[in-house]
């Protein structure tokens, strides 16, 4: 695990520890709740509420392993925001080179503040810190706000997919590290919006 600590004037990052998994399960069910919604899901399309109790040891065994890294923004010790990153998980997937971003998640509400930009900034130098080529994800296809995020950011589809939830598909996306979006080009990463991986 890296262990990541970054202030700008109202955003801190920092590695996630043990005693953040509630809160980072109850910031992940709110925005999943929020990007599946707006693709179509139904409340009962969602998961059950048994569902919590799994997703939070999930995040539990991101935040204590060994190669994955977690990382919160906090505001004013509000978590606002959460990432989490590592090595790939597909097999066809070169992980000499390449590192997934496997989920960014903002508190909605705060969506469009940069919070996002801020967690992705941190994952490109996770990348460069590793002497990583490549960046790789999955998000939900109908999730629109996600892909005009990463799409603003460099993140180009490579046209593999997976079965997803509403008979829509993950889709996967890639990043080369001479192609993110810069300022001048696509906009500065700090005046971005928030993206989230569909799961």
């Amino acid at each position: 695990m890296r262990h990541v600590i970054v202030t700008t004037s109202r955003t801190c990052l920092r590695t996630a520890n043990p005693s953040d998994a509630e809160r980072i399960t109850d910031l992940h069910t709110l925005a999943r709740t929020a990007y599946y919604q707006a693709g179509g899901l139904s409340a009962m399309e969602l998961a059950p509420p048994e569902a919590l109790s799994s997703r939070q040891e999930s995040w539990m065994r991101a935040i204590q392993s060994n190669d994955r890294t977690v990382v919160c923004a906090e505001r004013e010790s509000e978590l606002v925001g959460v990432l989490a990153m590592g090595p790939p998980y597909e097999a066809d997937v070169d992980a000499a080179s390449t590192g997934q971003l496997y989920q960014i998640h903002v508190r909605p509400g705060l969506w469009g503040q940069g919070i996002g930009s801020h967690l992705h900034a941190a994952f490109v130098q996770f990348l460069r810190d590793a002497s990583l080529a490549t960046g790789v994800l999955e998000v939900w296809e109908r999730n629109s706000r996600a892909q005009a995020f990463y799409t603003r950011h460099g993140w180009r589809r490579d046209g593999h997919h997976r079965p997803g939830p509403g008979n829509a598909r993950y889709v996967r996306m890639c990043l080369g590290l001479g192609l993110e979006a810069q300022p001048g080009r696509s906009g500065q990463l700090a005046a971005e919006s928030r993206a989230g991986r569909g799961d």
